[in-house]
């Protein structure tokens, strides 16, 4: 299966819409949802995060929408797959603080 259709099959799956030739085109990342921006990666064992990586997830994210934030998705593994984001640490408050709303509520 081609980078291509796997990127678009990992945005259905998790509910984004792919950007058509990412990366190529004028629209830059992979794909978007109601909130983010996201550049998926795909690897076998590891994923490198640095500033320059996440510099160019941002400036790429900031040319797609500048009202949504960027994400990382790394989809680690050959057969059995781990899916982990890298997002800024607002958002990561914002979800904590969402969790703990929905937990005072039941």
């Amino acid at each position: 299966m081609s980078y291509n259709k796997i990127e678009k099959s990992e945005a259905k799956r998790i509910g984004a819409t792919a950007h058509k030739n990412s990366g190529r085109g004028m629209k830059k990342a992979d794909a978007s949802d109601d909130q983010f921006v996201i550049d998926f990666k795909f690897v076998k064992k590891s994923f490198t995060i640095n500033k320059n990586v996440w510099s160019k997830i941002v400036t790429d994210a900031l040319s797609v929408d500048h009202s949504k934030s960027p994400v990382i998705m790394v989809v680690m593994g050959e057969d059995v797959k781990v899916r982990l984001a890298i997002i800024e640490w607002s958002d990561f408050e914002l979800l904590k603080e969402g969790y703990k709303n929905g937990k005072d509520n039941n």
